[in-house]
């Protein structure tokens, strides 16, 4: 995945955070969405998954985003 691509993909996870009530909705979550700007941006959607993944885990549990 190029650089903008990458850029791309992790603006649409932030920007689309699902914060779950557990750790296990905020990872499949993040990873639904980072699976579908995988594919928006024809990048690996393995990959898309992981890095949605990570991402909304990590906004959710620092808070970085506001769930309520």
């Amino acid at each position: 995945m190029g650089f903008p691509k990458f850029i791309l993909a992790l603006t649409a996870v932030a920007g689309l955070a699902a914060c779950g009530d557990t750790l296990g909705d905020q990872a499949l979550g993040g990873a639904a969405i980072g699976a579908g700007a995988a594919v928006v941006t024809n990048g690996s959607i393995a990959q898309g998954a992981a890095l949605g993944a990570g991402a909304n885990v990590l906004a959710c549990q620092t808070n970085l985003v506001n769930c309520d």
